[in-house]
């Protein structure tokens, strides 16, 4: 796993660099082993893309969505039907914690990522304007250190199942 940490301090060596965009999130937090602590310590930004999980973590794909043809999600592990329903315990707990804040899941999502680092700045997707407002509604959402604690535990006690991509993509990005 070394090898991103290496990478971008190359990269840094050679000319400075401002911001790293990798994928993160509460469904993805590999990066918290290696990126987030080179970007802490050169100085750089992280621009998580994938910030709500490819929706996963709005809450509003249940089990038995069935996704359109050309919707990528009906290719990824962790869109199969069995892996939506083995990781409901992340959207419930986060589900949880947005009703008690008068927010969406998906503002609590953002919310979590801001609260990480200062220097972490989401790019969640979207092609309606009204996910784009409810996405700058995030910013407004104050997680306690309490909130954070109890997210930050009981995501340690739930298992992701699925892989993030493919076989044949998983291999490419081994990130």
């Amino acid at each position: 796993m070394q090898h991103r940490a290496g990478t971008i301090r190359r990269a840094h060596a050679v000319q400075p660099v401002t911001a790293v965009q990798h994928e993160y999130s509460l469904w993805w937090r590999r990066p918290e082993a290696e990126v987030l602590p080179t970007c802490d310590e050169l100085g750089i930004g992280l621009v998580p893309y994938s910030p709500l999980g490819k929706g996963y973590l709005t809450g509003t794909i249940a089990q038995h969505t069935a996704f359109t043809a050309g919707d990528i999600r009906a290719t990824i592990p962790r869109f199969d039907a069995e892996a939506r329903e083995a990781n409901q315990a992340l959207v419930d707990l986060i589900g949880g914690i947005a009703a008690r804040k008068d927010a969406t899941p998906a503002q609590i999502a953002l919310a979590w990522l801001l609260a990480q680092r200062p220097w972490i700045v989401p790019i969640p997707g979207t092609r309606r304007l009204s996910r784009l407002e409810e996405n700058l509604g995030a910013a407004g959402v104050e997680l306690t250190a309490d909130d954070l604690r109890e997210i930050a535990e009981a995501t340690a006690k739930i298992e992701i199942h699925g892989d993030r991509y493919p076989e044949h993509l998983e291999r490419m990005t081994n990130l």
